[in-house]
Parts: C-alpha cells; sequence; structure tokens
C-alpha cells in the first residue's frame, strides 16, 4: 500500500474510448491501496480524464476542473491530477493558466498514474507526456466504473488518417493495435464482472491488426470473442467504410453474438468536401459499400455521423447531403456543426461557415433524420426481438431494454411494462407495439431468451 493512499474521485469526460482508460487506472490505484469514492466532496485525490476534440468538449474540461479545483477551498481535496487529451495537448497551458492543477498526465501515460499521485503528494508539480507511439500497460486489469450489462472494449489507440478537420492523431498518436490476447483476456474479466455486451471501440475498428499482424485481424478478434461463455453480444463502432471488407461482413454474419450493427462515420457525402476532408471515399463507393453491407447483412442497423458547415460546404452541397441520407435511409444518424480546431489543415481553410448557418445546416439534417428513423422505427411494429434488459423504472413500471439495433446513450430505447424488476443483463423475446422517432415500446413473449 502506498503511504500517499488515499480516497480518489475521478470524473471522465468525453468519449468511451476515455472511459476505458479511466477504468484502467481506477483498477491500478486500487491495488495500490487507495480508496475510490464517488463523492467529490470527500475525495483528498481528484483525476479529471480531460477530452478537447472540439471546441466545446475543451471547454467542459476548463470548467469542470475549475469546479473540481474549488473543493480545495470547500472539500477535502489536496491532489488535483489532469489526465487525457486537455493534458496531453495545453499541458504547457495548464501549468500557466490553472494553478489549482497539480500534476499532468498524458494520454500514453495512464498506466504511470499512481507515480503521478505519489510524486504530486511529495510537494512536486509533475508533467508525464511520453512518447505517443507506445501502448500504456494494462496489464494490471481494469475495473468498472459503470455497474451497467455493457462494456467498452478500446482494441486499438491513435489514427493515421489524417482527416483534415481532426487532431486526434496529435493527441493521441499512430495507430496501435492491442495484442489479441491481451483483449480476449480482458474481454473474458469483463464477462466475467457482469458484462453481457462488448462494444468494440477505436479510433477506427476496422484496422485492427494491421500493424501487428499484417492484415485486417478483426475477423479473427470477433471469432475469438463470439467463444466466450456467458457473452449475449457483441457491437462493433467507429468502421470506416472504406475498410470494411466481406470477410468482416461475412464473420458477422455467422458469428452469432456480433449484432448486425455498424457505425460508419462517414462526414459527408458530396465528392468536393470529402476531399477536402481528406477522407479515403466518395459518394460512389459509399453507396457501394452500404449496399454490400445490405446484401450480406439484409438487417444491418445503420449509423452514421456528419459534420455540417465545413469550410467551403455550399448550399447545394448541403441538399446533396438531404438527398443522399434520403436515399441511404440510415436507421440512426448524428449530426455536428464543424468545429475550427488549431492546428488542424481545416482550420486554415477560406470559406469558413457562421456558426448560426453551421446550425441551422445541422438542425436540418436532423429533422430529416428524425422523419426517416420514426419511418423505420414503425416498420418495427409486430415483431419480435431478443432484448437485453439494462434496468428498471419502478416509477412508471417499465424496464429499460436495448435490441441490437441500439447502441447505448447513443441510439433508442425498448421500454417494456413489467410489474418486477428484473435483473440486468436478462435476455427477453419481446415483441414491438408501439414506436415514436427514436424510443420503442413492447410486450414480452416470454420471461427468457433461452
Amino acid at each position: 500500500m502506498s503511504e500517499f493512499a488515499g480516497k480518489i474521485f475521478i470524473q471522465s469526460l468525453g468519449c468511451d474510448k476515455n472511459l476505458s482508460d479511466a477504468e484502467h487506472m481506477l483498477s491500478r490505484l486500487i491495488k495500490k491501496g487507495y480508496t475510490i469514492t464517488d463523492n467529490e466532496t470527500e475525495a483528498d485525490i481528484i483525476i479529471v480524464n480531460t477530452c478537447c476534440f472540439i471546441h466545446d468538449a475543451l471547454q467542459e474540461s476548463i470548467d469542470t476542473i475549475i469546479e473540481l479545483g474549488s473543493l480545495k477551498e470547500t472539500g477535502a481535496l489536496k491532489t488535483l491530477v489532469v489526465t487525457g487529451c486537455m493534458a496531453e495537448r495545453y499541458a504547457e497551458q495548464m501549468k500557466e493558466e490553472l494553478p489549482e492543477v497539480d500534476a499532468i498526465c498524458g494520454t500514453t501515460s495512464y498506466d504511470k498514474i499512481c507515480d503521478v499521485i505519489e510524486e504530486a503528494a511529495s510537494g512536486q508539480q509533475p508533467v508525464q507526456l511520453d512518447d505517443l507511439s507506445r501502448l500504456p500497460d494494462d496489464s494490471a486489469g481494469r475495473v468498472l466504473s459503470n455497474l451497467t450489462t455493457y462494456g467498452y472494449l478500446k482494441i486499438a489507440e491513435g489514427c493515421n488518417k489524417g482527416c483534415s478537420y481532426c487532431i486526434i492523431p496529435s493527441l493521441r498518436g499512430p495507430y496501435r493495435s492491442v495484442p489479441m490476447e491481451s483483449l480476449v483476456s480482458e474481454a473474458e474479466d469483463m464477462v466475467k464482472n457482469g458484462v453481457k455486451e462488448l462494444i468494440l471501440v477505436a479510433q477506427e475498428t476496422t484496422l485492427y491488426g494491421t500493424d501487428i499482424y499484417g492484415k485486417k485481424s478483426l475477423p479473427d478478434l470477433l471469432r475469438k470473442l463470439n467463444a466466450i461463455e456467458g457473452l449475449a453480444a457483441i457491437r462493433i463502432m467507429y468502421c470506416y467504410p472504406e475498410e470494411i471488407t466481406e470477410e468482416l461482413l461475412q464473420t458477422m454474419a455467422e458469428c452469432k453474438k456480433v449484432c448486425h450493427y455498424l457505425d460508419l462515420p462517414i462526414q459527408h457525402c458530396s465528392d468536393e468536401i470529402l476531399k477536402a476532408m481528406r477522407r479515403k471515399t466518395r459518394k460512389s463507393e459509399l453507396l457501394e459499400k452500404i449496399a454490400l453491407i445490405r446484401r450480406i447483412l439484409p438487417d444491418c442497423a445503420l449509423r452514421t455521423t456528419l459534420i455540417c458547415g465545413f469550410p467551403g460546404e455550399t448550399e447545394e452541397q448541403q441538399e446533396e447531403l438531404k438527398q443522399f441520407i434520403q436515399e441511404v435511409q440510415f436507421d440512426h444518424l448524428g449530426a455536428f456543426t464543424y468545429s475550427q480546431e488549431e492546428g488542424t489543415p481545416a482550420a486554415a481553410m477560406e470559406g469558413q461557415i457562421p456558426e448560426d448557418v453551421k446550425t441551422a445546416r445541422r438542425d436540418a439534417i436532423m429533422a430529416l433524420q428524425q422523419r426517416i428513423t420514426e419511418k423505420k422505427n414503425r416498420e418495427l411494429i409486430g415483431k419480435t426481438y431478443t432484448a437485453i434488459v439494462d434496468g428498471y423504472l419502478p416509477e412508471d413500471g417499465n424496464l429499460v431494454c436495448r435490441i441490437y439495433r441500439d447502441a447505448p446513450d447513443i441510439d433508442g430505447e425498448l421500454f417494456v411494462p413489467s410489474d418486477h424488476e428484473m435483473m440486468a443483463g436478462t435476455e427477453l423475446f419481446v415483441r414491438i407495439t408501439d414506436v415514436n422517432a427514436y424510443d420503442y415500446r413492447g410486450e414480452i413473449v416470454n420471461e427468457s431468451a433461452e
């Protein structure tokens, strides 16, 4: 046990990949003798695991640091540590402008969190930034921070794509796959701790293995994960369409636990905008790949994300995007306004678009998608699906469930009337009885999907 051991509160901001890093930090801290608390006012050490992918995320990180840093005056706080993307990108600025910060730990250094905390507790002001080409040592395991039925398995770190709007390579380094044996072991531990659904994440999942195995190895990983006893579902996020192969789709068709669900962050459909974004696909190729997916996996739910108001985007290109959405009929779609990030090629491009125009374009896209999603949801009425129970709302008498078509937190939920609570992770057969723009209602066909 560390002589500095105390109570730690950790606040993880941003994406699910950041959450995975935080959970690996938790395991190291607990093994070192620290106590984890969910009450920030009683913590003598606070870790803020930050995000700065876009300006709004950066501002949230700054606000959180200032807010929690004030507990040095009103709470038990003695040491405030900042980790994650903001720590990696703005270490020098934080030292000058955020005096409440006692230690800084970058994106590839979270496995050194115990050393960083001990140095800070000794009166030093450590800044731990390592080579962005290294993979942190995750052999200490992981502590799941949320008592849910699903868990995020980060299969790779970094990115080599070089999109003109994105700062991820400068924050997370080049693409590095996590060895398969480590992932399978981590997944098995997660399942033993109650995880029913594994959600595979990375900056890009479809290139998994190319750097360490010399080929796209996601199909191999899926087959190994599919064999884990007690696991109910596997979901794949962040699939770049140009890297999706027939082998991957056939593997998804063959492995019963793999959800017929793909997240394709296409960002736009205009060839001119895609080129300016430095994306690797064109509109015709996107349509061909989506047709291939639907041929091999006819019931596949497709999610995408789009950027609205990229520099130089015209009204005609906005209309082209709307027509593309109407043609493809995505099951789920998220649209975001372009964020002008310093240091990216896109930030220096001519034709920057006013915020109100970007917002209007985003709102128009989302209004269109809402109509599409509700229409597609209505086609599900009367059909029966296997659902996983995520929770229970006693005030409404509803189980909160999901079917394969929906990822947690970003897609819809299925509400099922029940006069009693069921254990999270229970699988049910549920018939869809009603829908709205995003969620469903259903009835239990039987109380076991076994």
